[in-house]
């Protein structure tokens, strides 16, 4: 090797000296101090290139998100969304439809009006759409690309994303109108309590449980999705706009200032961050919640559809058989007709006719 025009010594190779121009030697440069800081992200750097975090050379927390990304996310979110449907089918199998289980009176009462459905849609249909492509996207590498190739997958990774990023904003106006509407209806009482005791009468045939508009099980569904649905809309916002809306840096400092931190793990948690780093955190939470989100509203899609009789109406036409209104939500039937839930009702013509 040649430097300067003159050999490199064997002596100055084993020191790991330089032999400069005119032959003499120097002391080897050492840039680990330079570069620590670089990826610590202390070092003052100016770059000819103009924009958002074009100082930021090295991120090096890109293995540590993949690494996860592509491991336990994966595998635990997978196996928890095929576990719940494991799980629904095994309940229905022995449980079967819950069925009504008096005469149906041929009457009808309206359990939500246009305006409550409206709003139940928006996020429900919003949701399946982002559920739908946000698992595209996020198994995409793993499975679809072996299976298809890159050529196919990459219009379905570029529509899931279009779709994925416009739809998002209908969830949020979904979510913002359901919580104003229903948020009163919601709230805890004593009721709510009897109701998870005998399980919702849920696993036994003869056994109606007392309800205002919405159980208990309901209500944890509602704020289920109202708390993951404002949880998971923030963190998509930071994804959308990592330069503009950095949620963990000031989440973290929130945190720092609590002290809570400081006594669970010992020490602060970092709150100067890159914009690298906040969209790899906010894609490992976004999905983390998205996760559990898809679990939660597969059971309500199941009871509202093949596991309960008479449930779909509520929210298909909005008007609910009067003896499914009585065996299931009766406190509430009684509010809004003004009679006794287990007044006798005596039965449609046709129907006595055919029991004769």
């Amino acid at each position: 090797m040649m430097t300067g025009g003159g050999p490199r010594s064997a002596a100055s190779a084993e020191l790991g000296t330089t032999v400069g121009p005119s032959g003499e030697l120097s002391a080897p440069h050492n840039d680990q101090a330079m570069w620590n800081a670089v990826r610590e992200n202390t070092a003052l750097i100016d770059t000819q290139v103009r924009g958002p975090a074009t100082d930021v050379l090295i991120q090096d927390g890109g293995m540590t998100w993949l690494t996860f990304r592509q491991g336990p996310l994966l595998t635990w979110g997978g196996w928890l969304l095929l576990g719940t449907l494991i799980a629904l089918l095994a309940f229905f199998l022995i449980r079967g439809r819950i069925r009504i289980q008096g005469h149906k009176t041929g009457f009808t009462i309206e359990r939500f009006a246009f305006v409550e459905r409206f709003g139940h849609w928006l996020t429900a249909g919003s949701f399946i759409l982002l559920g739908i492509t946000g698992l595209l996207v996020l198994f995409g590498r793993t499975f679809l690309i072996p299976l298809f190739g890159h050529q196919a997958y990459s219009p379905i990774a570029i529509a899931s994303k279009w779709v994925h990023n416009n739809v998002s904003w209908a969830f949020m106006l979904g979510i913002v109108l359901i919580f104003v509407m229903w948020v009163a209806q919601n709230l805890p009482s004593r009721t709510d309590l009897a109701w998870i005791a005998k399980g919702g009468g849920m696993f036994s045939k003869d056994s109606h449980v007392h309800a205002r508009k919405f159980n208990a099980g309901q209500k944890i569904v509602f704020w289920s999705v109202i708390l993951l649905g404002i949880s998971i809309s923030l963190s998509g916002l930071s994804l959308m706009f990592p330069m503009q809306f950095q949620l963990f840096s000031h989440t973290f400092e929130f945190l720092n200032w609590t002290r809570l931190p400081q006594l669970f793990l010992g020490e602060p948690l970092i709150v100067n961050m890159s914009p690298q780093h906040e969209m790899q955190l906010a894609q490992a939470w976004h999905a983390i919640v998205a996760f559990l989100y898809i679990a939660i509203i597969l059971g309500h899609i199941y009871i509202g559809t093949v596991g309960m009789e008479g449930a779909f109406d509520a929210m298909g036409s909005g008007d609910v058989e009067v003896q499914w209104a009585r065996e299931h939500h009766d406190l509430w039937y009684e509010e809004a007709t003004g009679r006794d839930a287990h007044e006798y009702i005596p039965p449609p013509p046709e129907t006595a006719a055919r029991r004769s």
